[in-house]
């Protein structure tokens, strides 16, 4: 059978419907989603196995999860804007293809460093599918229906983190550490052939239109990014000398980009106030959600002095709330617009910061459940229709770049948040070692934390408003 879209498919997006077809191409884009972040968060369940299965230390392991981190974080603009020039359906095989060996790569990895190499090569088959399956969107389905695509692909993304220390817990205990790798194999072989048979094919565009690659400014930023990553995820605290690098890698490439002749992200689209604005919401948003995620289990075991069977049971209700709501946040932004949609998902967050702040000291475990279920709600109604905006605004020859800058501004958010607000916490509770403080000291660190979370969201709305303002004097 043939691909749904053939080579004139344009047609596509003003008129496509939900045919078997259309459904089985979502499902394809859909399993990719779930992949990508299913490789995130199994891994981390099973470092202490890995510990020991290969008798290393607990640096050592991490790397497992970092090597995975950051060849999505540094390749993800690169390979989204490589899929702009060859073909985004090709791309898109291949980096299911290369997700899949990967998989079994590090199910048979006889050592570490093997496992941590196979590990950075199933995190570009990651990079590849994160920054192609958005773009992807606006070829399969009508542009009235993109709202609910994204927030498909939304819960799919929240199922897989929220899938993963479960299913990997049950998985090393029946089978032993290489099934949390095995089992992304016969899904990974599933979305391949789905995607094969179904996705669109690629637009035979003329080459002058296409532009050419930008070798030196694509290596540029993945050093950069690299840099930056890495200056946030290694050690206990900041590395300075990495920042420090990743703050010349930047101004480089920005010189590198405003003089090459196809350049890999043109500096003139930053010129759009809705689109800068939405890049630097989405990483805000994202780095205050890292903190329920690095905040709240210390708050739950120490403030709350919760065991750890019911820090994992509130810990939980987060990523399923955000797989219940991503989809329905779609409906709502295809229905009442997406950037209306924007402002109320950030006026959600904000409320549920400010109630995070001040409720948990005196409700106890219901006044931080509570409070975080407003704030994922508010985050998923956020997520979907920012990036419906962007994409449904983005021509067809951009998506694969812009979709990779979406995915780059939440990872680089999650990435900052993991290592800024857990120091705001731990400087906030006035502890040497947080593990070891007392309720108070946890309650005033989860106050203060959750306060500089209200400023963050603020500021994104601040953006919001002026990049309309910003927008209607341009227009």
């Amino acid at each position: 059978m043939k691909p749904v879209i053939a080579g004139q498919g344009e047609a596509i997006e003003g008129s496509a419907q939900r045919t078997p077809s259309i459904r089985l191409a979502l499902a394809s884009l859909s399993l990719s989603m779930l992949l990508s972040s299913l490789g995130i968060s199994i891994a981390n369940v099973g470092l202490p196995t890995l510990a020991q299965a290969f008798d290393a230390s607990v640096q050592d392991v991490q790397w497992v999860v970092i090597a995975y981190l950051l060849a999505i974080t540094s390749l993800i603009v690169s390979v989204g804007r490589f899929g702009d020039l060859i073909g985004r359906r090709r791309l898109f095989l291949a980096g299911i293809f290369l997700f899949t060996l990967a998989s079994a790569l590090c199910a048979f990895a006889p050592t570490l460093w093997l496992l941590i190499g196979a590990r950075g090569l199933q995190g570009l088959g990651a990079a590849i599918m994160m920054a192609l399956t958005m773009a992807f969107v606006g070829e399969t389905v009508a542009k009235a229906k993109t709202g609910s695509a994204m927030g498909l692909l939304g819960t799919m993304s929240a199922i897989g983190t929220a899938l993963g220390p479960s299913l990997g817990g049950v998985l090393i205990a029946g089978f032993g550490w290489q099934a949390i790798f095995l089992i992304s194999v016969p899904l990974g072989t599933l979305t391949l052939l789905l995607a094969q048979r179904y996705l669109p094919a690629d637009r035979h565009t003329p080459k002058a239109g296409r532009g050419g690659f930008d070798p030196l400014g694509t290596l540029l930023l993945a050093l950069t990014l690299a840099a930056y990553a890495l200056a946030m995820t290694m050690g206990r605290g900041l590395d300075m000398t990495l920042l420090l690098a990743a703050c010349i890698g930047a101004g480089l490439f920005v010189f590198v980009e405003a003089r090459v002749a196809s350049p890999l992200i043109r500096l003139a689209i930053f010129r759009d106030p809705r689109l800068s604005g939405s890049l630097a919401m989405t990483a805000l948003v994202s780095t205050v959600m890292m903190a329920t995620l690095v905040v709240g289990p210390f708050y739950l075991s120490d403030g709350l002095e919760l065991d750890a069977a019911r820090v994992g049971l509130a810990l939980s209700v987060g990523p399923f709330v955000s797989a219940l709501t991503a989809t329905p946040a779609g409906r709502l932004a295809d229905r009442f617009g997406a950037r209306r949609m924007t402002t109320v998902g950030l006026t959600g967050m904000a409320t549920g910061c400010l109630l995070l702040a001040v409720l948990p000291e005196t409700l106890g475990v219901g006044g931080y459940i509570a409070p975080l279920v407003v704030v994922t709600i508010g985050y998923a109604l956020f997520q979907t229709a920012n990036n419906t905006a962007v994409m449904s605004d983005i021509g067809a020859d951009q998506r694969g770049v812009i979709s990779g800058m979406l995915n780059l501004s939440r990872n680089l958010g999650l990435i900052t948040g993991a290592s800024a607000m857990g120091t705001v916490f731990v400087l906030a509770s006035a502890t040497g070692d947080i593990a070891m403080a007392h309720p108070q000291a946890a309650a005033n660190g989860m106050r203060i934390t959750f306060a500089v979370a209200l400023a963050l969201i603020a500021a994104a709305l601040a953006i919001v408003f002026a990049s309309r303002v910003q927008a209607r004097r341009i227009g």
